[in-house]
């Protein structure tokens, strides 16, 4: 069933979007959410919440693409059971790694995080293909270096020297836009 039709199903309330949103999108939903939480119980809580998320949400809302859209609410929902688990104990794993990578290059800011976002999305068009997709690896989907290397073909050390080359851009960039850290 394509995008178009389950979307059509939400729109009906047929409780039908549900089972084709999680045949053709759980894999795709359970590998973000593992990515964060590295448990297959808290993930699939999470892509149960993020399925009611979007049952409550389309409509009125209604996503261009509905992979990205899942990806969004697991990925939402997902960091937000995260900062629950880790409260008060602060752990290591690559998505908490990950964070501390990035938080060179964003601190707290007067802009709200749409305009942080969208500064950030403007940023990403600037760089190449390959830099861009690593870059959304590792800082969305939260993949290990190794995991990165392995996918395009490169050393870690590579992904690693990219990585850094890429958030020291990100940096210069925010901050000719007013973000400084």
């Amino acid at each position: 069933m394509d995008d178009k039709d389950i979307l059509e199903l939400y729109l009906r309330r047929d409780e039908e979007a549900i089972k084709q949103t999680s045949d053709k999108y759980r894999s795709y939903c359970m590998k973000i959410a593992m990515n964060i939480l590295g448990s297959a119980e808290d993930s699939e809580e999470c892509i149960n919440d993020a399925y009611l998320a979007a049952w409550n949400s389309i409509p009125p809302k209604m996503p261009q693409i509905l992979k990205a859209y899942l990806g969004k609410l697991t990925r939402n929902i997902s960091l937000n059971r995260y900062n629950l688990m880790t409260a008060q104990k602060r752990g290591g794993g690559d998505f908490a790694l990950s964070l501390d990578e990035l938080s060179d290059c964003i601190a707290d800011s007067e802009k709200d995080e749409e305009q942080l976002a969208a500064l950030i999305d403007g940023f990403l068009y600037t760089q190449s293909k390959k830099a861009r997709q690593i870059f959304v690896r590792r800082y969305f989907y939260c993949d290990p270096v190794a995991k990165i290397a392995k996918l395009f073909g490169i050393s870690e050390s590579s992904v690693k020297s990219m990585l850094f080359r890429t958030r020291e851009r990100l940096r210069r960039y925010l901050a000719e836009n007013g973000i400084s850290v």
